[in-house]
C-alpha cells in the first residue's frame, strides 16, 4: 500500500469513475485501474463492482474510504502548516555582537529587514567574543558576531573576513594630514598609546612583542573596550590601535581621526551560529545581507589602506 494508490481510490470514490478519477490525477486511466487493483490485492479485499458501465464502491470500500480520508485531511494540514511557515513574517532573531559592530554595521543591516518584515523582532545582545561563542553553543543566541581570530570551535561559521588595523589620533594631530601609512615602531618614541587591560592582544593583532611590550612599558592608560580608548585618545591626546570598524564610530562621535598603519596588524570578524541548519529564514536573509554589508566596507577599508 503506497499514497499514490491511495490517491488512485480516493479520486474514485469521489468521482465515481476511473475517468474522471485519471483527469482528477493528470494521469491514464489504465494508470489508476492498476493502482487500484494494486491496492485491493495490498488489503485483500474489493473494492470496487461493475453496475453498468459504471463503478459502485463495495461496503469494504466505504469503510476504509473513511479512514483514507481522514488520513488526506491531515496531509492537507500539513501542506497549510508548510504553507505557512514558509510565507509567515513572523517569529524572533537573537544577535550576540561585539560592541564594534553594534553601533553601525549592525543597525544598517537590520533595518533592511524590520522595514521589509513588520512581525520580526529583533534581540540584540552587546558581548565579547568568549561570550558570545559561549550564548551560541548554548542556543540561547540564534547568531553571533565575533572579533577574534579564528578557528571558531563549537559553532559553525557562516562569515569570515579580517581588516587592517588602524592608528587613532587626536583631530588636530600634524599626522591626520599626511599621506600613507605610519609606522608604530616610529611612533612609539614619542607618543604614548592606550593598552587594552594593561596588554596588546598580541595574538590576534599579530604584533611583534618588542614593540608591544614597548608600547605597554610607556602606556599610562589602559581600556578594556574600544569606545574607552577612543574617548581617551579624544580627551587625553593619546593614541591608539583600534579596529576600523571602532575606529569610524569614533570618528562620527568627534574629536578623533585615524590612519592606516604599515604594520601588517590584521582584525578578524566572523558570524557564526550553533547550525545553519536551525536558523529560520528570515535569520539567514539577515546573515546574507550583514555579510554583505561587511564585506563592502572592509573594501572600503582596503582601498582606503592601499
Amino acid at each position: 500500500m503506497n499514497l499514490r494508490q491511495l490517491e488512485a481510490f480516493r479520486a474514485t470514490m469521489r468521482s465515481g469513475s476511473i475517468t474522471e478519477a485519471a483527469q482528477m490525477l493528470h494521469i491514464s486511466q489504465p494508470s489508476v485501474s492498476r493502482l487500484i487493483s494494486d491496492l485491493e490485492r495490498s488489503v485483500g479485499f474489493e473494492l470496487f463492482t461493475r453496475v453498468g458501465r459504471g463503478l459502485a464502491p463495495t461496503v469494504e470500500a466505504r469503510t476504509f474510504y473513511g479512514g483514507v480520508e481522514g488520513m488526506f485531511v491531515g496531509i492537507d494540514r500539513l501542506q497549510e502548516l508548510a504553507t505557512s511557515i514558509r510565507t509567515t513574517t513572523g517569529g524572533e532573531i537573537s544577535i550576540g555582537t561585539i560592541q564594534s559592530i553594534a553601533t553601525i554595521e549592525l543597525p544598517k543591516t537590520i533595518n533592511q529587514l524590520y522595514r521589509q518584515y513588520a512581525d520580526i523582532r529583533f534581540m540584540i545582545h552587546s558581548r565579547n567574543t568568549p561570550a558570545i561563542l559561549d550564548a551560541v553553543q548554548l542556543h540561547q543566541f540564534d547568531l553571533g558576531i565575533v572579533g577574534r581570530q579564528p578557528p571558531y570551535a563549537g559553532v559553525e561559521v557562516l562569515f569570515q573576513a579580517s581588516a587592517p588595523y588602524v592608528c587613532l589620533m587626536p583631530e588636530e594631530h600634524p599626522l591626520v594630514g599626511e599621506a600613507g601609512s605610519v609606522d608604530l615602531a616610529q611612533l612609539v618614541n614619542h607618543e604614548r598609546f592606550v593598552t587594552f587591560g594593561g596588554a596588546y592582544p598580541d595574538e590576534m593583532m599579530s604584533m611583534d612583542s618588542e614593540l608591544s611590550n614597548e608600547m605597554q612599558r610607556r602606556s599610562r592608560l589602559s581600556a578594556t573596550n574600544m569606545p574607552v580608548a577612543a574617548s581617551l585618545v579624544r580627551d587625553t591626546g593619546v593614541f591608539a590601535i583600534a579596529d576600523p570598524f571602532s575606529a569610524e564610530q569614533a570618528v562620527r562621535l568627534g574629536g578623533v581621526a585615524f590612519r592606516p598603519i604599515k604594520q601588517n596588524l590584521k582584525y578578524h570578524v566572523a558570524i557564526v551560529a550553533s547550525g545553519r541548519e536551525r536558523l529560520s529564514k528570515h535569520a539567514l536573509e539577515f546573515v546574507d545581507l550583514l555579510s554583505q554589508q561587511l564585506q563592502n566596507r572592509l573594501e572600503e577599508i582596503s582601498r582606503y589602506s592601499d
